[in-house]
């Protein structure tokens, strides 16, 4: 009998944030295939036996998307139990649902389990509400990181504009850019707030705070690398003030 691929949500880094479920199936999985997006921590509680990195890099495939889609099928119908742990939940960003069609097609065993998105908790953890009464009524979770082969971005930033609220950008550090551009252009008013926020929920967590005219100056000067979030909108405004009153 083929065993059981589990995509499973790593959340955004904080063991504390794993679910229940995650935790148990890491620890009765007989082999976990993971990205590098997963916090330090998380992995370290994995035993080294049965861990494989499948991770990717930003510019340059480590192991190729059908690489692991492959081993995922081998090690199942091997009657291997295994764990796909990606960051955040692995439907947000983070082609879950292509390796689910993948399984699938193949005649595999699978079972999603949902992990908590960096896209709310990073925030979160650094004191900053994605939607806020006062500020904003709506999210919009947007990818930094498009497929690279796109002849152009499926990203409508005019739309973005239009809609309003708070606009949240993953992996999105490198073409930070190239994206508070396309909004100023949309109409975006240029003292918009923003804030950055790297290893969110980590060790390490940080936050850098601008407006849609000096974040990218803002970034350099901090420093701020990946993994971070990019918040745009009113509420990226409420940190400072919060800071202060602490």
């Amino acid at each position: 009998m083929p065993g059981t691929v589990y995509l499973v949500g790593s959340g955004p880094g904080d063991p504390e944030l794993l679910t229940v479920k995650a935790k148990r199936l890491l620890d009765e999985s007989d082999v976990v295939l993971h990205d590098k997006l997963p916090g330090p921590a998380i992995l370290e509680e994995i035993p080294e036996s049965k861990r494989e990195d499948v991770g990717k890099r930003a510019g340059g495939e480590r192991t190729s998307q059908s690489e692991i889609n492959e081993r995922m099928v081998e090690l199942a119908e091997d009657g291997n139990d295994v764990v796909r742990l990606k960051g955040g939940d692995p439907f947000v960003f983070g082609r879950g649902g292509e390796e689910m069609q993948y399984l699938a097609a193949h005649g595999v065993p699978f079972e999603v389990v949902p992990g908590v998105t960096s896209a709310v908790a990073a925030p979160a953890a650094a004191d900053i509400p994605v939607t806020h009464r006062d500020h904003a009524s709506s999210v919009s979770f947007v990818t930094g990181h498009e497929d690279p082969t796109k002849p152009e971005s499926a990203v409508d930033w005019e739309a973005l504009a239009d809609t309003g609220g708070t606009i949240v950008v993953l992996m999105g550090v490198g073409r930070l850019p190239d994206y508070t551009r396309e909004l100023r252009d949309a109409g975006v008013d240029p003292e918009t707030p923003v804030a950055l926020v790297e290893k969110g929920t980590r060790p390490g967590q940080r936050v850098a705070t601008g407006t849609l005219d000096t974040i990218v100056d803002v970034r350099d000067e901090a420093g701020i690398e990946p993994p971070a979030v990019t918040v745009v909108g009113g509420v990226a405004g409420l940190w400072e003030d919060v800071e202060a009153g602490r």
